[in-house]
């Protein structure tokens, strides 16, 4: 080949590679002015994406909170409801103590005192007991008696029962205590 049909090839190619870089250039440009007219409504969907991501884990967690406080309500409404009835359970056992000529009438208040036992059993409601031990934890000393039969700090004589509600005392069991 002679110089001059290499001059030629070169100068072709590099017209070709001009032409190239001015087509990739002008396409790069396009794609630029593209993104830039898009931009703002791509800007817009991703804040709007990023928003709804944020209130979806805002209720979420809302509603794990409310649910919480709701399981945790449960046994203190429990608790404040029964406390409202352990004087009706008083009396229905002042009812049962008393002597009574028609048996009918007192067999339907033990069925009713019973009723109301196995109601506050499937609470989880318990009677605290009262034997043994003077423990101040579940007991409140109304009363102290000398005894030769039992040793000091013993329970000697209940005068009103307690209540429990799993660990929390709904009312202290009212005890003399041997001093």
């Amino acid at each position: 080949m002679s110089k001059k049909s290499k001059n030629v090839e070169n100068v072709e190619n590099e017209e070709e590679l001009k032409q190239t870089a001015e087509a990739e250039a002008a396409q790069a440009e396009a794609e630029a002015a593209e993104e830039a007219a898009e931009d703002p409504k791509d800007k817009e969907i991703a804040t709007l994406k990023d928003q709804l991501l944020r209130n979806m884990a805002e209720y979420d967690n809302y509603r794990k909170r409310t649910s919480k406080e709701r399981l945790d309500l449960v046994p203190e409404i429990t608790a404040k409801t029964v406390t409202e009835f352990l004087p009706v359970i008083d009396n229905l056992e002042r009812a049962l103590d008393n002597q009574c000529s028609d048996e009918n009438y007192k067999k339907g208040v033990e069925m009713i005192y019973q009723g109301l036992m196995d109601t506050l059993e499937k609470l989880g409601v318990e009677v605290v007991p009262v034997e043994g031990q003077f423990d101040p934890g579940v007991h409140q000393a109304v009363q102290q008696v000398p005894s030769d039969e039992l040793e000091s700090g013993m329970i000697a004589n209940t005068f009103q029962k307690g209540y429990k509600l799993g660990d929390k005392i709904l009312r202290f069991a009212m005890v003399a205590v041997v001093s």
